[in-house]
């Protein structure tokens, strides 16, 4: 699937370099990945690691979510276990709260939600993937059923979580 766009016009009009990066962001490359017309993959990336702010869970904001957006708890309604093709999956139910909820400390207090409905989840690379989906996935689909984060995936960087949508290691997988 391509989208509309391209890198060097981008470059001059920030504004449309970050749409591109959020719309490009599903998957910059690889086969039946998405792709922003006329920039290349190592361009995309690089406009991806410089646009994207960190999910770094240690920076937390000093304003409840409520405050800032009077958006309330519960940000999470379900967290469970499923067993897919590749092993062991959360999938992670938001309520309408978790998909309007802005600034603040929502993003903590979701994740701290479900660690309470799951407290496995708590694992390496868990909650990167947990904000990635809270950054992201909202913007892109936000009527995604459930965000699906899974233990055997790698620890990566930033930009590597965004540009593999999120799904650092290979696609996402389906229940069995």
């Amino acid at each position: 699937m391509r989208l509309p766009g391209r890198c060097d016009q981008a470059r001059r009009q920030p504004r449309c370099r970050r749409v591109a990066v959020i719309l490009g962001l599903v998957l910059v490359t690889g086969a039946g990945g998405v792709a922003v017309a006329g920039c290349s993959p190592t361009a995309l990336a690089r406009d991806v690691a410089e646009l994207t702010p960190s999910v770094d869970s240690s920076a937390t904001a000093l304003t409840s979510a409520e405050e800032t957006s009077g958006v309330r708890p519960p940000y999470v309604a379900q967290a469970r276990w499923v067993n897919a093709a590749r092993g062991r999956s959360l999938h992670i139910f938001p309520t309408a709260a978790g998909r309007d909820a802005q600034g603040g400390t929502a993003q903590d207090e979701a994740w701290a939600e479900v660690v309470r409905l799951a407290p496995d989840a708590a694992q390496p690379g868990m909650r990167a993937q947990f904000d990635c989906h809270w950054v992201y996935a909202r913007l892109l689909d936000p009527a995604k059923a459930s965000w699906n984060i899974e233990p055997w995936r790698p620890t990566v960087s930033d930009s590597r979580m965004v540009q593999t949508g999120c799904n650092p290691g290979g696609p996402e997988s389906l229940e069995n």
